[in-house]
């Protein structure tokens, strides 16, 4: 333990703290541009400098370590004074657009120039102008707004380590982007999102859909339906002041049909119906040998898109089933159509999604048009439906709950906790256990697949037989597994895992790239026990067990893995350059 002093007050903590944290435990604010929890501080912005009591020294608060005896102070007018100019600094080049950026309100840079009252400009404005890019379907780069902070390109490139975008340039000059500076969509971009979730200003953003979902829900000849995620549910609450975690699903449904969606359906139920199909997969692979071990979970499109451009040996491994929200749009414009007799065509259906990736999955190829028309029309992200409640002047907190339309409404406990990372693996060993061994579980909870660990090893005994499951969240952490399991295969071992999951963002799809600002571990972790208390609440949390799931393969699908169902929920996968 260090000891040490922050404006005079004694303060101990741990070993290799930084001066930034010692004064967030002692209840002192430092601001910071540069500095995020999920990343390495780099010292960029200057903004959190703080003194040595007795000198005249300014150090970064981010980046110094503190020593035993040391003194610090954080606020004098000096200090002040040198914080505000930096600020200055940075708003000379920066456009004063706040009006109409998408992140107005909910800017750090905004906020920082009110908390220091900079209403004049002190330097003359300077905008370098820098390409616009809008060529991913997911992710905007407007750069005319970039600090040069640098977050996007750390998480990128030291979290996700995909390397999509790096610096180019040299001082005023420096452009952030692709190499060479290609666009997003002929890049190694997995369309993550976790470069907008991280940037403090609007300069990363997601593709935004509002002004075509006005269209559609104008439209009188349009049947309106939208789906909401399993994530959402225990995040979108935090626009409207709720603690992370709150469940607020029967909020959601009234808050949709408010802004004027004829049905609402709930994406845990097609979660439900995706492990019906994965976990049988995984089955015929694993028991009847049909198809390559390890099988690689499929939900996750960030991680597709990576798998496709960085794993095209790989790819026979990736389950074919198609994620939740392309079943339910599968679903919608193929079962429900013809139970409501609405053409394909005339249906408006809309997904509200945690990812950015969503945005991209949902036109990714042919198989996505299984009813002949495209079968998600439009993708929203839990932060454009906050705007969109305000837009319509919703007063979310104070909703009646309301339930979900049948009949791709009712979910079980395994559909909601395909939101957290560990999720789908124990939604799908809960129905495989069932399908390997003909008997229920007493204890459904896989405890093994649960945490924030980057890569979650385990072995599960199903009924005397080993099933040896890896869960990686995080796509940076993806690498080391991937190498086991091509050493198995070169060397013609036993492979190391029998069924693999991945999400690409930190936590799961609760902290996905079109998730509320803000994400720290300890808001991930409180969102993921908001999934595993709805679970826990819920009367079935099996998905086999789902008689709405049941009754669609009765009356439409057929059997998991059939003809009909490999044709609607099912998918392939195509080897891509990472620079095209």
């Amino acid at each position: 333990m260090i000891n040490l002093k922050i404006n005079g007050n004694p303060v101990t903590v741990e070993e290799g703290t930084t001066v930034l944290q010692a004064a967030r435990q002692a209840n002192v604010d430092i601001p910071s541009l540069c500095y995020n929890d999920d990343l390495p501080a780099w010292a960029s912005c200057g903004i959190c400098i703080v003194r040595m009591e007795g000198t005249a020294r300014m150090i970064r608060a981010c980046s110094t370590k503190v020593t035993e005896g040391m003194s610090i102070i954080t606020h004098d007018p000096e200090i002040t004074k040198a914080r505000r100019t930096v600020l200055e600094l940075i708003l000379s080049n920066h456009p004063q657009e706040c009006l109409s950026c998408t992140r107005n309100n909910r800017c750090e840079l905004q906020k920082l120039a009110a908390d220091f009252g900079l209403t004049t400009q002190k330097f003359e404005n300077y905008i370098i102008d820098r390409p616009f890019d809008d060529s991913n379907r997911a992710i905007v780069f407007d750069r005319n707004k970039c600090i040069s902070c640098g977050r996007c390109v750390e998480v990128c490139q030291q979290v996700q380590k995909v390397n999509a975008i790096e610096y180019q340039g040299r001082g005023g000059k420096t452009v952030i982007g692709p190499a060479d500076l290609a666009q997003l969509e002929n890049s190694p971009c997995i369309r993550c999102g976790q470069c907008a979730a991280h940037c403090p200003v609007g300069a990363i953003y997601e593709h935004s859909a509002l002004d075509d979902l006005q269209k559609g829900l104008a439209d009188p000849e349009l049947v309106s339906v939208v789906q909401i995620a399993p994530a959402v549910r225990v995040a979108l609450g935090e626009e409207f002041g709720l603690e992370p975690g709150a469940i607020s699903t029967k909020k959601i449904y009234a808050a949709l049909r408010r802004i004027g969606f004829r049905y609402v359906f709930d994406t845990n139920w097609s979660a439900d119906l995706t492990i019906m199909e994965e976990g049988n997969e995984f089955v015929s692979r694993f028991v009847k040998h049909g198809g390559e071990i390890p099988l690689f979970t499929s939900c996750c499109p960030a991680w597709v898109d990576y798998a496709e451009k960085n794993c095209p040996d790989l790819l026979a491994h990736v389950s074919s089933a198609k994620s939740p929200q392309q079943m339910m749009g599968a679903m919608i414009k193929n079962y429900w159509a013809g139970k409501v007799s609405v053409a394909p065509e005339k249906i408006f259906s809309v997904s509200i999604m945690p990812c950015t990736a969503k945005k991209y999955e949902c036109d990714r190829d042919a198989s996505m048009h299984s009813s002949g028309a495209q079968d998600v029309d439009l993708v929203l992200t839990t932060r454009e439906l906050a705007k969109l409640i305000r837009m319509y002047g919703i007063n979310f907190n104070n909703l009646p709950e309301e339930e979900a339309d049948n009949p791709l409404g009712p979910y079980s406990g395994a559909g909601t906790i395909f939101g957290a990372t560990g999720g789908v693996m124990e939604a799908a060993l809960r129905t495989a256990y069932a399908v390997i061994t003909g008997n229920e579980l007493g204890d459904v909870n896989f405890r093994e697949a649960r945490g924030l660990k980057g890569v979650k090893e385990a072995k599960i005994d199903v009924n005397g037989t080993e099933v040896r499951i890896a869960i990686v969240h995080q796509i940076g952490n993806v690498e080391p597994v991937l190498a086991k399991v091509r050493e198995a295969k070169a060397s013609g071992a036993e492979p190391p895992y029998h069924f693999i999951e991945v999400m690409a963002c930190r936590g799961g799809c609760i902290a996905g790239g079109g998730q509320p600002y803000g994400a720290t571990d300890a808001v991930r972790q409180q969102r993921i026990d908001g999934l595993y208390k709805d679970d826990e609440q819920s009367e079935i949390r099996c998905s086999h067990k789902n008689e709405a799931v049941l009754q669609a393969y009765r009356e439409y699908l057929g059997e998991p893995l059939g003809e009909r169902a490999h044709r609607l929920l099912h998918t392939h996968y195509t080897k891509r350059p990472l620079y095209s």
